[in-house]
């Protein structure tokens, strides 16, 4: 629990010596960062979960902190999603909130909301901490901590 908070707060520090939330590039970024979002998020409200993991960085370097601790690298996530929701029931319908897209350095964010599935084996919802960056020309989750 401590690491959580000293990492959060490491986030918070660091975003102090981005670029500006009022400034173009971070108007463009943002944009596109709510794109990768929202496109992940048509993905798994159609049951296409490797769509979903589109938006992710697709490395061994991916960290995905959960309630079963820390996955690393793309594969073994996109495995824990196929065994976390095997059917259209466990899928459900996502919306996702964001709460905040802040910059952390040139070409990366940390982005914080809520997730919210809707599903007929029971409605789930939690919180989201992410964290992007633009990798070949493309935004990718290369974090993720979700509760």
């Amino acid at each position: 629990m401590k690491s959580r908070y000293l990492f959060l707060s490491l986030l918070f520090s660091i975003g102090l010596f981005g670029q500006s939330e009022t400034s173009n590039t971070y108007n463009e970024d943002a944009k596109a960062i709510r794109l990768v979002l929202k496109t992940q998020q048509d993905a798994w409200n159609k049951f296409d979960l490797e769509g979903f993991m589109q938006g992710y960085w697709k490395s061994d370097s991916l960290k995905f902190y959960g309630s079963n601790g820390i996955t690393k690298g793309w594969q073994k996530t996109l495995d824990n999603y196929k065994k976390g929701y095997p059917s259209r029931e466990h899928i459900g319908e996502l919306q996702f909130t964001l709460k905040s897209i802040s910059p952390i350095e040139d070409h990366s964010y940390y982005v914080m909301g809520q997730y919210h599935l809707k599903r007929s084996v029971g409605d789930a919802q939690g919180e989201f901490l992410i964290i992007l960056k633009k990798i070949n020309g493309e935004w990718k989750i290369i974090a993720d901590m979700s509760s």
